[in-house]
């Protein structure tokens, strides 16, 4: 008997606190919940999509692209993802007050993609209430082969 008690304690515990909020339907930042719609915000991207030009191979490019809070809450970037391992993302961090600007930068590296035209993504989530994903587009032209080390007689 006193096992089943015990039993159903740990259950009715497990239970309570198992329906304090929902899976998988947020995604927090410090005390800030990017899920909560009483904190969503409007982005405006000034720049969305951006073309590098052209570049030789073995070359480093930095991307930048600029976004603004038209909203009246705080907006935050919460996950900024490249779509490929050839880019390394950075991004603002923190809260981009009403009216302030932000950004998002890509560090393309040539080496680690082929020669002919680019076409790649960064994926942004903010909060939102619609389309809190962003895909920001580069492009773009690679010139060149990779130079093979050269061997010293």
């Amino acid at each position: 008997m006193k096992m089943l008690v015990s039993m159903a304690v740990i259950l009715l515990t497990l239970q309570l606190t198992a329906c304090d909020e929902k899976p998988g339907n947020k995604v927090t930042i410090g005390d800030f919940t990017a899920a909560d719609s009483a904190n969503f915000t409007k982005v405006q991207w000034l720049d969305s999509v951006v073309n590098f030009g052209t570049m030789q191979m073995g070359e480093t490019k930095t991307v930048t692209f600029r976004l603004k809070n038209i909203g009246n809450k705080p907006l935050f970037l919460t996950n900024v993802k490249a779509g490929c391992g050839c880019t390394v993302a950075d991004f603002t961090k923190g809260a981009i007050a009403p009216g302030s600007e932000g950004m998002v930068t890509g560090e393309f590296d040539s080496n680690k993609s082929q020669t002919g035209e680019v076409h790649k993504s960064i994926f942004v989530t903010t909060n939102t209430p619609n389309g809190i994903n962003q895909t920001l587009v580069f492009t773009g032209k690679i010139e060149g082969h990779k130079a093979l080390p050269v061997e010293k007689k």
